[in-house]
């Protein structure tokens, strides 16, 4: 049989220079311009903390050893000056880098959210939601650091460094080569570093969407939870993922501040060496006192932006490990997709069949549909009818193209589904579901979801439809009333009833009902039966029952046993042929 696992992906191309090329090249460049200003106030930047160092010579050998009083004031003012200006440009490039990295992960999450809503269905089964959001927002979090902080950081830490560097070889080139030995171990290492910490950081961001997941979970069912006295289980299952996270992070300060030690150490035995070295020189007059001063300050202030490009690139590897795991999403591809020539489906009274239909969920053996072939006649009811896992959601989901079928098709009027685009199609649905979805907004809002542009008196006539006008008008704030996460203020019964003012709204031509009143009271659903019977009227309706007694008016009946047809026809049709129907109807079965 075959499944229909996710399309397999192209290796991704993880080196740290393939990451960042892509991360800037589609997120940075667009900033191309207020990066360059930012650049060129970062190289004023480190001009400064080079000048500084140069500075000390004048000031050692002019002012404090030949005490040249004439240019005290001079050096003092150039001196300030330096840190002035230092500090103008170091404000000036981090507001400018820091307004690019807040509209980089603006820029991100955009995409990485609006690439999930074009993914599959069964993508969502695959990723739980908690990891889903732990990408979006922990994710792109730590690519901002990557891109905008590490860029700035990197930039002006590596130009400072190049810069004291030259001033090195202009003092003394051997010496220079000698401080030149002592960094490229420490550069070694560092390099080390990251490529551990880029693993870290992915092991930490799962482990961190593991815990959002769990949260999200025991939030969602924080009902069950109190109802059944789990919270010390709850917390101590939670518990258990923070530690994880706790252990890990810890692990990656450990890993991260390895470089401090060993560069330290390398920084000390350079500047013994520099002093015993130097200190010779100025004895025997091959240099002055200024010279050296302004060379060991030159070097040590080098060792600044030595450790900052350590610390920046630990910080990078860790966003570059966040924006693997974010790349891997946006490489992701739909398999639910327009076809090339895809045209724009136009139906008023659109006719459906199901034509030797076979699907199988990847993680199951058997098939859901097996060689399935029905009509839903344009303007007529047919009722989807079987037990539990016969295949009746998953035929209804086909229509929208929620999946395809591994063999066969599924036309309308004649024409295969995939020859439409898949706006045009599901335009003409309406679909009512036994999971129903309310959204944290009001009740005017939830009912105008399928069409926002909806008048007030269209909202209230579907509303009043529904049976669920006067529930809204007996809230606090009638349609205006936020009606909570899932609905929280609401019982079943009048989420249910929201629903199915929103499909009535929508006015669909095709109207999907899946126990679209399976949350209702006996009470309820007699008040809204009528409201649906008309609802239907004219439309092309699959209709998948709670209780069998509520299709028994449908035009026509097709029971599904283990994916295959088991029989077909209407109620008065089935109850004479007293099988599989007959036995479920009077034995008052839910379907």
């Amino acid at each position: 049989m075959q499944k229909n696992d996710l399309t397999a992906l192209p290796a991704m191309n993880t080196s740290t220079w393939a990451l960042l090329k892509r991360l800037t090249g589609k997120y940075l460049m667009p900033y191309y311009k207020t990066l360059f200003v930012a650049l060129f106030f970062m190289l004023i930047a480190a001009a400064m903390t080079a000048g500084f160092a140069k500075l000390i010579e004048p000031v050692l050998d002019n002012v404090l050893v030949a005490k040249k009083e004439s240019l005290v004031i001079p050096m003092a003012l150039a001196v300030a000056g330096v840190f002035i200006l230092n500090g103008i440009s170091t404000y000036i490039h981090t507001v400018l880098m820091n307004k690019i990295g807040l509209q980089i992960v603006s820029d991100i999450q955009r995409d990485l959210f609006g690439h999930f809503l074009r993914l599959d269905i069964k993508f969502f089964q695959e990723y739980p939601s908690g990891q889903l959001l732990s990408r979006v927002i922990n994710d792109v979090n730590m690519v901002r650091n990557t891109v905008a902080e590490g860029i700035t950081g990197i930039g002006k830490s590596l130009l400072t460094l190049i810069l004291l560097v030259a001033l090195m070889f202009y003092q003394d080139w051997q010496l220079a080569c000698f401080a030149l030995g002592v960094f490229m171990p420490a550069a070694l290492f560092v390099g080390y570093l990251g490529k551990r910490l880029r693993k870290l950081s992915k092991s930490i961001q799962a482990e961190v969407g593991d815990l959002a997941d769990t949260l999200s979970q025991i939030f969602q069912g924080i009902r069950q939870v109190k109802a059944y006295g789990m919270e010390d289980f709850e917390r101590d299952r939670s518990g258990v993922v923070i530690e994880r996270v706790r252990k890990l992070m810890l692990k990656g300060v450990r890993v991260g501040t390895l470089s401090t030690p060993f560069n330290e150490t390398l920084i000390g035995f350079a500047i013994m060496g520099l002093v015993i070295y130097g200190g010779s020189q100025v004895i025997n007059e091959t240099l002055t006192a200024g010279e050296l001063m302004s060379f060991i300050a030159a070097f040590s202030l080098s060792y600044e932006p030595l450790k900052k490009l350590a610390k920046l690139n630990n910080s990078m590897q860790m966003g570059l490990g966040a924006g693997e795991r974010i790349l891997d999403m946006l490489d992701r591809t739909p398999e639910i997709k327009d076809v090339d020539g895809a045209v724009l489906l136009h139906s008023e009274n659109p006719s459906i069949t199901f034509e030797n239909v076979v699907f199988g969920y990847s993680d199951d053996e058997r098939n859901a549909l097996d060689d399935v072939s029905f009509d839903l006649p344009a303007g007529k009811v047919t009722a989807l009818v079987g037990a539990s896992g016969s295949g009746k959601t998953t035929a209804l989901n086909m229509v929208p193209r929620f999946y395809d079928p591994v063999s066969g098709q599924i036309t309308i009027d004649g024409k295969n589904l995939r020859d439409f685009t898949l706006e045009s199609l599901r335009k003409h649905i309406a679909l009512v579901s036994q999971d129903v979805t309310i959204f944290d907004d009001t009740a005017r809002a939830n009912i105008a979801y399928g069409k926002p542009d909806a008048s007030e008196q269209e909202i209230i006539l579907a509303a009043k439809a529904a049976a669920a006008h006067d529930f809204i008008n007996d809230m606090p704030q009638g349609y205006d009333t936020i009606l909570g996460e899932h609905g929280t203020k609401l019982s079943g019964g009048q989420r249910q009833r929201i629903a199915i003012a929103r499909a009535i709204l929508r006015n669909a031509p095709i109207l999907l009902l899946d126990e679209a009143t399976s949350a209702l009271d006996n009470e309820s659903e007699k008040a809204i039966q009528s409201s649906l019977a008309e609802l239907q009227k004219g439309r092309t309706v699959l209709v998948i029952a709670h209780r069998l007694s509520t299709v028994q008016g449908a035009d026509q009946i097709i029971v599904l046993d283990q994916g295959k047809i088991a029989e077909q026809g209407n109620h008065e049709e089935l109850m004479k042929v007293n099988k599989l129907y007959a036995r479920m109807y009077r034995a008052g079965l839910e379907t």
